[in-house]
C-alpha cells in the first residue's frame, strides 16, 4: 500500500505536490517562508505518503543486522538510523529509515515502495522469530526538527522523523505547528546532499556512489549480501559514479524534469535527480555523474548551465562529505 491521500490537504492554503508526492501537499502558500519556518525549528512536513512497515519478534534486530548493510544487533530503542538492503552486486534494492521501540522496528520508506520491502524480508524470515506487516494503512510519518544540525547534517536529520498514528494526523498537526509543504523539505534535504531513493538514484546505484557512507552503511560489521562490492570501492575509493550538488541557473523560472541528461559540452555524463528552489542558494539539484567529470567542469541540464559543489569525493575512499554551507 501507499500513496494514501493526507487529510492535511484541506489545510488553508494546500496545494497538493506532483507525482508520488501528490497525495501531500507541496507547499501551504509560501515554500520560501516554510524553508524559514524549518530552520528556525518552528514548522513541520506532511510526509504521510511514505509507506510504513512494522517488523517484530524476539530475532528482529539480528535478523535485520545480517541482511542490511547497518550495524543494527545492539541498536538502542528510539535511535533512529537508515538501512539499504542491496542486490549480491551491490546494487541498492531497498532503501529505508527506522528505529526500534523495544517491541519491535518500525521502517518507513518511499511511497509504495513498502509492499515489496515487506515481502522480500518476508520471503527472508526462514524459521527466526520474526512478523513482518505493512501497517501503512494505521501509520503517518513526519518530519519535524528539534536541533539546528538536523537541518544541514544527513545523519542528525535522521532523528527529525515521527510515526504517529493516521487517525491522529490532523490533531497532531494542529499542535505540532506551521506546516511545511514537501517543496520545503525536498530543497533543504537537496542542500544538505542527502539523495532520495528510486530519484537520484537507479537500478545500478551503489552505496559508495551518493553518499550513503557511512550514514547508512556501517563498514565495521559482519557480511551481508553485496558487501564485496561496497568493500572493494570504498577501499579503492574510486567509485564508478558520484553525486554532486548542481548550482542551476536561476534566469529561467523554470526547474529541470527529474531525469534530464547531464552534459559536459555535446558528451552525456549523467542524470539529475530531485531539483528544487532553496530560499537562499537558489535553484539547485542532485545529479549523479560518471567520476570522471572534472568537479570544476560547468555542465548543462535541459538547456540550463549548473556549476558542481562536491557530495561524494571522485577519489577519496571514505566518502565524508563535505559541509555544503
Amino acid at each position: 500500500m501507499g500513496g494514501v491521500t493526507s487529510p492535511l490537504l484541506d489545510l488553508p492554503g494546500a496545494v497538493a505536490g506532483d507525482g508520488v508526492d501528490a497525495p501531500v501537499a507541496a507547499h501551504y502558500g509560501s515554500f520560501n517562508t516554510e524553508q524559514r519556518a524549518l530552520e528556525a525549528l518552528d514548522a513541520f512536513v506532511d510526509l504521510s505518503h511514505r509507506d510504513v512497515v512494522r517488523i517484530e519478534g524476539p530475532d528482529r534486530l539480528t535478523w535485520l543486522h545480517s541482511l542490511t548493510t547497518q550495524h543494527l544487533e545492539q541498536l538502542p530503542p528510539k535511535q533512529a538510523t537508515a538501512a539499504l538492503l542491496l542486490s549480491p552486486q551491490g546494487h541498492v534494492e531497498h532503501a529505508f529509515v527506522g528505529y526500534d521501540d523495544g517491541e519491535a522496528f518500525w521502517a518507513h520508506t518511499e511511497p509504495g515502495a513498502g509492499a515489496a520491502l515487506a515481502e522480500w524480508l518476508d520471503r527472508m524470515r526462514f524459521m527466526l522469530r520474526v512478523e513482518v506487516s505493512d501497517v501503512t494503512a494505521d501509520w503517518a510519518v513526519t518530519w519535524r526538527p528539534r536541533e539546528a544540525d538536523q537541518i544541514d547534517d544527513i545523519g542528525a536529520a535522521l532523528a527529525a522523523y515521527e510515526l504517529i498514528p493516521r487517525a491522529k494526523l490532523t490533531e497532531y498537526a494542529a499542535a505540532a505547528g506551521q506546516p511545511a509543504g514537501v517543496w520545503a523539505f525536498e530543497a533543504l534535504r537537496i542542500a544538505r546532499g542527502e539523495p532520495r531513493f528510486g530519484v537520484d538514484t537507479d537500478h545500478r546505484t551503489i552505496p559508495n556512489e551518493v553518499g550513503w557512507i557511512p550514514s547508512a552503511v556501517h563498514l565495521d560489521k559482519g557480511c551481508y549480501r553485496g558487501q564485496e562490492t561496497v568493500a572493494r570501492v570504498h577501499t579503492l575509493g574510486r567509485p564508478p559514479r558520484r553525486l554532486t550538488l548542481l548550482h542551476l541557473d536561476g534566469s529561467e523560472n523554470r526547474l529541470p524534469a527529474p531525469g534530464s541528461p547531464v552534459t559536459a559540452g555535446e558528451r552525456e555524463v549523467g542524470f539529475l535527480g530531485s531539483a528544487a528552489r532553496h530560499h537562499e542558494l537558489g535553484p539547485i539539484g542532485l545529479a549523479l555523474l560518471k567520476r570522471n567529470v572534472p568537479t570544476d567542469e560547468t555542465l548543462t541540464v535541459d538547456g540550463m548551465p549548473a556549476a558542481q559543489q562536491v557530495v561524494v569525493d571522485p577519489e577519496v575512499g571514505l566518502h565524508v562529505r563535505p559541509k555544503l554551507r
